[in-house]
C-alpha cells in the first residue's frame, strides 16, 4: 500500500511512478513506449492520473500495455475520509471541476448563449424565505415519499443527465448504486454511456424511469421502445420536450469544433424530431408502452394545464428549462410553480408536479415541495459528484442534501415532506417576477380530458 506523498517522490524520467484506478504503477520503462510520446506521461508522473487516463482510455488498456510486473501495488485509498470532509454541493462542484477533463467540462457545466436562465435557476431560491414555526415535536423527520405511486427514500431524483462515463468510469452505474443506497429515483438518460439493463442491475433498490427523446428515425425510436418494455425497473417514461433543436452552449460548441478541426470528431448531427403536437405525439406513445407518461421541459402554466387535460394518460410534469441549456432567459421552474399556484391550482391535484435544475441547498428541495413540487430534480450536482469519486461521490452528493433536507425540515417544525406547504414559505418578493400577461380563459378551469 502506497500513500501518494511516496509516488510524489517518483517522477523523473528516470524513476517514474504513476496511480491509476487505485493501483501504483512504476511505468519508467514505458516511457519511451508510449503510443502517445513520454511528455504526457511525464506530465502526471508522481500522481493520480486516474482522470486523465479515464478522459482518452478505457480502463481495458491498462492490461494491454502495462505487465503485472510493473504493477507496484494499491494506493493507500483515504476517499472516505475525503468525502466526509465535504459539506456543500458547492465543493462538491469546485472538486469535480478542478478534476474532470476539458470535454466533461464542457459538456456538463455550459448554458446556453449568456447563461442567464442558468444562473437564475439556483438565485431565484434565495429570494424564497422560509417561516419555521415552533412547539412542534420534531423529534422525528421523515423524508420519505412517493413519485408517480413509487415508494422512495428520498424528494430528491436524479434527472437524466447524459455521458456520465465522462466523470468517472462507473458511468451511470455508479449513479444507480448511489440512489440504490437511498432508496432514490434515477431518470436514465436516453444518452447514456451505458446500457439499461447495466444500469438497473446496479441499483437494486433504486427505482428507475427512462428518458425518451423522439428522433426523427421514428422506427428507431419504437425499437427502443420496445426494448426498454422489457426492463421491468422502468417505472415510467420520461418524455422530454424541452429541446426539439439544440441551445447555443458556447463552451460545448468550441470545444466541439476544436474535436473537429483536429479530426478526433465528426461535426455534431441533431437528431430529436421536431413535429411533436399534443394529440398525434400522445397518440402514437400510447400505441407503444403501457407505462406512465412525464412530460420534461414544461415552462409555461398554460402547458402545464394542457398536461392535466391529458390525464389519465399523461401522469406529471416536469418544470424544467434544460438547465439552462435550451433557451436561456426563459422563466425558471420555481418562477412556473408560482405561475400554477396563480392561475390552475387544480393541475396539482390532477397530475404530479416535479421540478429540477439550481438546486444547491436542501432548503432549494424543501421550497419548492412546500409550492407543491411532489419531487425534485438534480443533474449536474450527481454528474460532479461521480466526477469526486464514483459512486461514493454521488453517494456524498445525496447524504450532503439528505441531512440538510431533515435540519430545515425539522427547523421548520414540520415531520413529514407530505406535510409541507405554502404556508411554510414566503414569495411575496417574488410577485413582480410572476407571469401576468394575457390569458387562455379555456385553461382555467378543469375542463373535460382529451381522449386518446
Amino acid at each position: 500500500m502506497y500513500r501518494l506523498s511516496e509516488i510524489q517522490a517518483h517522477r523523473r524520467e528516470g524513476d517514474c511512478w504513476i496511480a491509476i484506478h487505485g493501483a501504483v504503477y512504476d511505468i519508467t520503462t514505458f516511457l519511451p513506449a508510449h503510443p502517445g510520446g513520454k511528455a504526457i506521461l511525464l506530465k502526471h508522473a508522481g500522481s493520480d492520473a486516474t482522470a486523465a487516463f479515464d478522459a482518452v482510455h478505457p480502463i481495458e488498456l491498462l492490461d494491454e500495455y502495462l505487465s503485472a510486473e510493473q504493477c507496484l501495488g494499491k494506493l493507500e485509498d483515504d476517499t472516505q475520509v475525503r468525502h466526509n470532509a465535504i459539506l456543500s454541493l458547492a465543493e462538491v462542484e469546485s472538486l469535480a471541476l478542478n478534476r474532470l477533463s476539458p470535454k466533461a467540462i464542457s459538456y456538463y457545466a455550459s448554458g446556453t448563449d449568456d447563461e442567464i436562465t442558468k444562473s437564475a435557476n439556483g438565485t431565484i431560491y434565495r429570494s424564497i424565505l422560509l417561516r419555521p414555526r415552533v412547539f412542534v415535536d420534531c423529534s422525528a423527520c421523515d423524508l420519505s415519499t412517493t413519485i408517480l405511486g413509487n415508494q422512495v427514500g428520498l424528494p430528491v431524483f436524479v434527472a437524466p443527465a447524459a455521458m456520465a462515463k465522462l466523470a468517472h468510469p462507473s458511468g451511470e452505474a455508479g449513479i444507480a448504486a448511489a440512489c440504490s443506497a437511498f432508496n432514490a429515483l434515477q431518470m436514465i438518460s436516453k444518452n447514456a454511456s451505458m446500457s439499461v439493463p447495466d444500469i438497473v442491475r446496479a441499483g437494486p433498490e433504486a427505482v428507475f424511469a427512462w428518458q425518451l427523446y423522439v428522433l426523427k428515425d421514428l422506427a428507431a425510436t419504437e425499437r427502443t421502445l420496445a426494448m426498454i418494455r422489457k426492463i421491468p425497473q422502468i417505472k415510467f417514461l420520461v418524455l422530454t420536450l424541452d429541446a426539439p433543436f439544440p441551445g447555443k452552449r458556447e463552451a460545448d460548441e468550441r470545444f466541439k469544433a476544436a474535436e473537429v478541426a483536429a479530426g478526433t470528431s465528426g461535426p455534431q448531427v441533431w437528431g430529436t424530431e421536431a413535429g411533436l403536437t399534443w394529440e398525434k405525439t400522445l397518440a402514437w406513445l400510447r400505441k407503444h408502452t403501457d407505462l406512465p407518461i412525464v412530460l420534461k421541459g414544461v415552462q409555461t402554466w398554460e402547458d402545464a394545464a394542457m398536461a392535466a387535460r391529458y390525464s389519465p394518460a399523461v401522469r406529471g410534469v416536469i418544470l424544467s428549462n434544460h438547465g439552462g441549456r435550451a433557451l436561456d432567459t426563459a422563466t425558471t421552474p420555481v418562477q412556473v410553480l408560482l405561475e400554477i399556484r396563480k392561475f390552475v391550482p387544480w393541475v396539482f391535484e390532477n397530475i404530479e408536479v416535479l421540478v429540477d435544475g439550481g438546486i444547491r441547498r436542501g432548503t432549494d428541495v424543501v421550497k419548492a415541495l412546500a409550492l407543491g413540487a411532489r419531487g425534485v430534480g438534480i443533474g449536474r450536482a450527481a454528474l460532479y459528484g461521480l466526477g469526486v469519486g464514483g459512486e461514493a461521490g454521488v453517494k456524498r452528493t445525496l447524504e450532503i442534501l439528505a441531512d440538510e433536507i431533515a435540519t430545515a425540515m425539522r427547523l421548520l417544525g414540520v415531520r413529514k415532506v407530505g406535510d409541507l406547504g405554502p404556508q411554510h414559505v414566503n414569495t411575496a418578493v417574488l410577485n413582480p417576477l410572476v407571469y401576468d400577461g394575457p390569458v387562455e380563459e379555456g385553461l382555467l378551469e378543469d375542463g373535460l380530458r382529451a381522449k386518446l
